[in-house]
């Protein structure tokens, strides 16, 4: 069962109350440029998940069935509380090293990106975990934790640390010692060097007051979110590939072949001395830092926020259906998703290449629409043609619309 799935709706139920929250505290916890980003994030590691996640599970099955020690049964309940706390152990270490080793931090940083720290934030998720991150399981495996049970106490841990992204829950007493908890998980995200690489438990604390990695959310040092390089785009497929473009040019100019390979694997922030020396990276004060921002008109705000929950809806609709379609049907699901999320961060940039690009996307539908129906994916028949046709037309108002009405009230106060 997928469980990420049926909890969609919880998701953006609970988006909703903590905006509501904002307004009556009177706070901004959310930009909408940040939030689309977030959730474009999200989704596309959804769609990446469709061709990615067989890794997790052959790798897995196939360590648990060859090489497994032990026997477990899958109607255990004991098995199960096992598993859960197991997990977690292991989740820490995935989520540690993913702070401590540059190509971990590659895959990782998407989720640390945001400048802004809200329920959204939950699911701003990577597309690449899927290269290193079914390595730190696979102790699971060999103990003889069932496919079934692992892959449910892993849905479970990643549903659980989706309420403890928001700054409206303080401190919960007792529960601070033994669970992450909002409090706890907003020190994880921030950026200040009192807080970096501190708190990676998944649901339990315990890990990181056991190896050392625990740090209190202090009053007095008020978190400041992000990351110490930051990102300064909306863009989803930019933001999976920013640190891996650091890297490979930080390889690519090192002068020792030494260099090139084990950047990969040296501790985050490590770059070669010649490198280091020639190009120095500034990286901002958290005390003076300022949050990236783009000006953007009411009109092209809204049309963004339109366009997105169309991608929105079909990215749900994959996670829902997409299981079973063919290689070729999941590659054209995911091409379509990426690009309509990079052409959205595009215009949330307002690029000078936006509005080609938006241009673009609107006629690649056609294709896309084509090759759907001859997949089997999507059903024949002139009823999808004409939606997409209406979709079409309503993009175009969309667009030139409020330029149209710009141009006049322009020409109206000219004539004044």
């Amino acid at each position: 069962m997928n469980y990420i799935l049926y909890a969609v709706p919880v998701f953006f139920l609970l988006i909703g109350l903590e905006l509501l929250a904002d307004r009556w505290r009177g706070v901004r916890s959310y930009r909408l440029a940040d939030a689309i980003s977030s959730l474009g994030a999200g989704v596309l590691s959804t769609t990446s998940g469709l061709l990615t996640k067989v890794v997790g599970l052959l790798t897995y099955d196939f360590a648990w069935r060859h090489w497994g020690l032990f026997e477990l049964p899958a109607d255990s309940p004991w098995v199960w509380g096992f598993a859960f706390l197991f997990y977690d152990f292991c989740y820490y270490w995935n989520h540690r090293l993913g702070h401590e080793r540059n190509v971990l931090w590659a895959a990782h940083s998407v989720h640390h990106q945001s400048e802004e720290y809200n329920l959204s934030t939950a699911l701003r998720q990577t597309s690449t975990g899927f290269l290193f991150g079914w390595i730190f399981y696979l102790p699971m495996a060999l103990a003889g934790v069932p496919p079934l049970v692992f892959f449910t106490v892993a849905a479970f841990n990643l549903l659980y640390q989706f309420w403890v992204h928001t700054r409206h829950v303080p401190k919960l007493g007792w529960l601070e010692w033994l669970f992450i908890t909002p409090s706890n998980h907003r020190v994880h995200h921030a950026r200040n060097p009192l807080y970096l690489d501190r708190n990676y438990g998944g649901v339990f604390i315990l890990w990181d007051r056991l190896f050392g990695t625990f740090q209190e959310e202090l009053a007095e040092e008020p978190p400041v979110y992000g990351v110490t390089t930051p990102l300064r785009s909306w863009n989803p497929l930019w933001a999976n590939l920013q640190f891996y473009a650091l890297l490979w040019q930080d390889a690519r100019r090192a002068g020792s072949w030494w260099d090139r390979l084990r950047i990969w694997f040296m501790p985050t922030g490590w770059r070669p001395a010649d490198v280091a020396a020639r190009y120095p990276l500034a990286k901002p004060d958290p005390a003076s830092f300022e949050k990236f921002e783009v000006p953007l008109g009411r009109a092209a705000q809204l049309y963004a926020a339109l366009q997105f929950l169309v991608y929105l809806l079909g990215g749900t609709w994959l996670m829902a259906a997409a299981e079973d379609w063919p290689l070729a049907g999941q590659l054209l699901g995911w091409a379509w998703m990426a690009f309509g999320l990079h052409v959205l961060g595009v215009w949330l940039e307002s690029r000078p290449t936006a509005l080609g690009l938006e241009w673009a996307r609107l006629l690649l539908n056609l294709p896309v629409l084509w090759l759907a129906q001859q997949l089997a994916l999507l059903p024949a028949g002139a009823e999808a043609w004409a939606l997409l046709a209406l979709y079409g037309l309503l993009s175009l108002l969309g667009i030139y619309l409020p330029r149209l009405a710009e141009g006049w009230r322009r020409d109206r106060l000219g004539s004044l």
